[in-house]
């Protein structure tokens, strides 16, 4: 079984990582895409490493029945007590998923590919408990990003954005903090057998130095165009991807 990269049981990251840090465009910027690109009615949804639910009420209206599912039981806890029936939560690991085969319609897996090792297990995994036909948005942390190009083109950096392995900075988790290649991702996805519907650049304008020039309502105005018109570039910090099985 691969390894675990983060656990965020007992740790409150709904309040330390969304609440007291001003990600406002973060959050909406994720849920542009999401609505671009999830089914707008679902039978059976799964909202894979969803946590607290930050994101359920953009699938909650789309879909009959809806399960969140993660590893930190602290957060499942959060989603429960906050969406009570109206959820299903389980917990469990990412590369041993504990759901049958063909199980779901739709599922999504979004802020998690930065916390995986392995990403062609996670990919299989979430391919098997789809069922024929269904259909997979993912986010996926980016390698290639501008700002990333300019750092090794000037040599603050020295990892390579243009090659295609995994990058892992590990001066922020012990483990690594995973970033992928858009031709990387997108040949695991293709190998597992998915077919790639559409993607989008997304959170392209995620600086701290631009919120505090332009502010968040001016920047959300920005990334709805700009998730489709800089989607053949990938050069946005989350990469997403709407597949089909």
């Amino acid at each position: 079984m691969s390894k675990v990269i983060s656990d965020y049981n007992d740790y409150d990251y709904k309040k330390i990582f969304w609440e007291d840090v001003d990600r406002a465009y973060e959050d909406m910027a994720d849920r542009i895409a999401i609505r671009r690109l999830l089914p707008a009615k679902i039978d059976k949804f799964v909202d894979i490493a969803g946590g607290y639910g930050r994101l359920a009420k953009e699938y909650l209206p789309r879909a009959k029945h809806v399960t969140i599912f993660d590893y930190s039981k602290t957060e499942l806890k959060q989603a429960k007590d906050k969406f009570g029936d109206r959820i299903i939560t389980k917990a469990g690991n990412v590369y041993d998923i504990p759901f049958k085969d063909h199980t779901f319609d739709a599922l999504m897996m979004i802020r998690a590919t930065h916390h995986l090792k392995d990403m062609k297990k996670v990919t299989k995994e979430l391919y098997r408990i789809l069922k024929p036909g269904g259909i997979a948005v993912i986010e996926v942390a980016n390698k290639k990003t501008l700002p990333k190009i300019l750092r090794y083109w000037f040599k603050k950096s020295d990892i390579n954005p243009f090659s295609l392995e995994p990058s892992t900075l590990k001066d922020l988790n012990e483990a690594g903090f995973f970033n992928y290649h858009p031709k990387y991702i997108e040949k695991i996805f293709r190998d597992a057998g998915f077919t790639i519907e559409k993607v989008l650049s997304v959170s392209n304008f995620r600086s701290p130095t631009l919120k505090k020039i332009f502010g968040t309502k001016l920047l959300v105005s920005l990334e709805k165009p700009a998730q489709i018109l800089l989607a053949p570039i990938r050069f946005a910090p989350s990469i997403y991807y709407k597949l089909k099985k």
